[in-house]
């Protein structure tokens, strides 16, 4: 069995790709806007895409809180 620590290193690692990707796409989002600024469909897009991230950084910080919080509980090194 993982310990929780490792469950929740790889989960940061994986909100971490996904936010990479997610902020190429906003890039992409806003650059498409500079030619079409009244697009509502970019518009929408760039909205769903501001969510994900506010979704993802979310997730990396908890699972940052919770693989602290396990380290400094079970790790004596680190108190």
């Amino acid at each position: 069995m993982t310990d929780p620590c490792s469950l929740y290193k790889s989960q940061y690692k994986k909100a971490k790709e996904t936010f990479e990707i997610l902020e190429k796409q906003k890039a992409e989002i806003n650059f498409k806007l500079e030619s079409d600024s009244s697009s509502a469909t970019l518009h929408k897009d760039l909205r769903d895409i501001n969510m994900d991230i506010r979704i993802t950084v979310n997730e990396m910080e908890h699972a940052q809180f919770r693989i602290q919080e396990y380290e400094s509980k079970y790790d004596p090194s680190i108190n």
